[in-house]
């Protein structure tokens, strides 16, 4: 067992613990992060093959009201570019009524991606911290209170801290670590009864060479609510010479095997566009659902939202060494990125208050 101390430690190396530990480099203090995965990004997660459009398994869109994101990406050098619809999308209403093409209303927002893949924020963020600053393979088995500093255990470490942050989903952070003393009992409630975005989603996506849905009478904007796949778009890169189409799976096939959801989604992208979809590239998934790191099983079903931002999630517990943060507790634009790095920002300006 290594013993280590540090200042602050970080559970969690996703889109809010990477982001608090970068504003933290300001203040003259020691900061550790601890990832269960192997990877480091929590929800964001890029799957890049050579020659091939990246695909986003992840978080992937933002608009411009997503003042703190879009700020520490011009920070961090990242460039960004639109997202493409198109003037119409194919959309398939019921399994009575085949698909149809239809014209897409006009819309001011418009939606935008990271260039090189959402992947290049994490990266970018990492670069800027130590590599001794972050552990992987490291998961957090409990958090005990002790007289002047908090104790973090895992299998392999024991760190002792000043301060923990946790930015895990609130319900994955109650059902996989306990505390002692324990935590208010309004707390715990509103942990177990907090929505985790992404927890049930299936993202899947098809490189190709050729960008064929990109011809007349058709479209890579695709809405389906009878077919497998209900949201598919145009996943190109940003200079436009490599190819994807990305989007959600329905979660009813989450019980299939990886092959037979690839092929059910071939089977319907078929009716669009006929047997080109064939030749596709590779064929990439991630079902949310199997990531332990991300959701636990639970009892019952949590609306979606259902208590994101909740004002108990701005304070501070265990006489203020315990912090509760990610995109879930943000009072803005919970479940998306922009709610991650407002999270980290409200986390940094209580520990430099206290400190």
């Amino acid at each position: 067992m290594q013993k280590k101390t540090t200042d602050i430690l970080i559970i969690g190396a996703g889109l809010t613990g990477l982001t608090l530990a970068y504003y933290l480099k300001q203040l003259n203090i020691s900061v550790t992060l601890v990832e269960a995965r192997h990877r480091i990004g929590g929800r964001i997660y890029t799957k890049q093959n050579n020659n091939q459009a990246p695909v986003e398994l992840g978080a992937t869109w933002f608009v411009n009201e997503h003042s703190a994101l879009i700020k520490l990406l011009k920070t961090l050098h990242l460039d960004i570019f639109e997202q493409y619809y198109g003037t119409t999308a194919i959309y398939e209403p019921s399994k009575a009524n085949p698909p149809q093409l239809i014209n897409l209303p006009h819309s001011n927002q418009a939606n935008y991606r990271i260039k090189n893949g959402t992947q290049s924020i994490i990266n970018a963020l990492c670069n800027e911290l130590e590599a001794h600053q972050i552990i992987t393979d490291c998961a957090i088995a409990s958090i005990e209170r002790r007289d002047g500093y908090i104790l973090a255990k895992s299998e392999s470490y024991e760190f002792e801290c000043k301060h923990i942050v946790s930015t895990l989903p609130p319900y994955l952070f109650d059902k996989t670590i306990p505390i002692e003393p324990q935590l208010p009992q309004e707390l715990k409630e509103l942990l177990q009864n907090t929505h985790t975005w992404m927890h049930d989603s299936i993202k899947v996506g098809f490189t190709f060479a050729v960008p064929f849905w990109k011809g007349e009478r058709t479209s890579g904007t695709i809405y389906s609510n009878v077919s497998v796949l209900q949201e598919f778009y145009d996943h190109s890169n940003a200079d436009e010479n490599l190819y994807a189409l990305v989007g959600f799976m329905n979660k009813d096939v989450y019980s299939h095997t990886k092959e037979e959801r690839q092929e059910l989604a071939l089977k319907q992208l078929e009716q669009y566009y006929g047997n080109e979809v064939r030749n596709f590239l590779s064929y990439e998934e991630l079902v949310w659902q199997d990531e332990r790191y991300t959701t636990a099983s639970r009892d019952g079903f949590i609306m979606p939202q259902q208590n994101n931002g909740h004002p108990l999630f701005q304070n501070s517990y265990l006489d203020e060494a315990l912090f509760i943060a990610g995109t879930e507790t943000s009072t803005y634009a919970s479940g998306k990125m922009e709610g991650a790095v407002r999270s980290a920002q409200q986390v940094f300006r209580q520990i430099k208050s206290l400190l």
